[in-house]
């Protein structure tokens, strides 16, 4: 299976918002997601990411079909060392290895390009699959925050897991 990461195009946000608006994507990102995610909500997205350089965010490609998205967050203050990761694979497309071959892309773009010391991805609770995704590319869980994210009105642990440049 050939996966690659690319820049997303204005032209990619009919399918992005039809693979992201998809409630059990939704249920396991963060609330500041739109939901439903509509055609405006993924133009402005690309818009904003076409101004960033060098690119944060990526359309994950299956040969030339976009599978779905990985990216990261540049942190600041203290913890401008520090990079959170995030991704998504539509759903049709679940349970083929393409997540982690697209953090494993994702990851070793981020320690090229920034610099950085680490890489923060948190996971809820119940998204094992995510999980497993990261140890196989070299993350090691960090800590659990018990109890410590609010989602859908249902209270669930938050798995902190790490991948640091090794110097």
């Amino acid at each position: 299976m050939y996966i690659s990461l690319r820049p997303w195009t204005i032209e990619d946000a009919p399918t992005l918002a039809a693979y992201f608006n998809n409630i059990h994507i939704w249920n396991k990102l963060r609330d500041y997601i739109p939901h439903p995610y509509l055609l405006k909500d993924a133009e402005e997205f690309i818009t904003t990411q076409l101004e960033l350089a060098p690119t944060q965010n990526f359309a994950i490609l299956n040969e030339e079909e976009i599978v779905g998205g990985i990216g990261i967050i540049l942190q600041d203050d203290v913890y401008k060392m520090n990079a959170e990761l995030g991704y998504w694979v539509a759903e049709p497309f679940w349970g083929a290895g393409i997540a982690s071959i697209a953090v494993g892309l994702m990851t070793q773009y981020t320690l090229d390009t920034f610099a950085i010391n680490r890489i923060v991805a948190e996971v809820f609770e119940p998204n094992k699959a995510s999980m497993r995704v990261l140890e196989k590319n070299g993350y090691y869980l960090e800590c659990v925050r018990r109890k410590g994210i609010l989602k859908n009105e249902c209270l669930s642990d938050d798995f902190v897991w790490i991948k640091q440049r090794v110097y």
